[in-house]
């Protein structure tokens, strides 16, 4: 009988492990994500209540040896702002089961602010963000991929 304890113990640290993997709630959102793109990782996190995302790391940091900044930016003094560190989502709250809405995600590609909502998928591992002008049903989703926990 005792050759079976081993067993038996693995069995349940990867049973409790697996509970663990993601956080749970509200928060499961919480962590480092790759844009659908792979161009870069956005950094999600709470803040009152509200979540919110920045740009943590990028594929290429650099343009002629120095730090991108918001060159497309329709505000020209914001354009000499630096890209790694930016706010790209911007107050989402939760509404329940996998979904976070009323936030706004900003494209630093486009120079573009759009309505955003953001559902996870796939036992955690994918967020959908749907950027929309208007209503949800215009618009485009990207598909980004869960890289760090919170």
């Amino acid at each position: 009988m005792n050759r079976f304890i081993p067993g038996v113990l693995i069995a349940l640290s990867i049973v409790m492990a697996s509970f663990t993997f993601y956080p749970t709630g509200e928060e499961q959102i919480i962590g480092e994500w790759l844009t659908g793109n792979k161009k870069a990782r956005i950094k999600i996190f709470k803040k009152n209540d509200l979540y919110y995302g920045t740009i943590s790391w990028m594929i290429e940091p650099l343009k002629d040896g120095k730090p991108k900044t918001d060159i497309n930016n329709p505000d020209e003094s914001k354009r000499k702002q630096q890209l790694m560190g930016m706010m790209l989502l911007t107050a989402f709250k939760f509404v329940g089961g996998n979904e976070w809405e009323d936030g706004h995600i900003y494209d630093p590609e486009e120079g573009k602010t759009y309505s955003c909502n953001l559902a996870l998928k796939d036992n955690g591992t994918t967020l959908h963000v749907r950027g929309y002008i208007g209503i949800s049903l215009i618009g485009r989703t990207d598909v980004w991929t869960r890289v760090v926990n919170n």
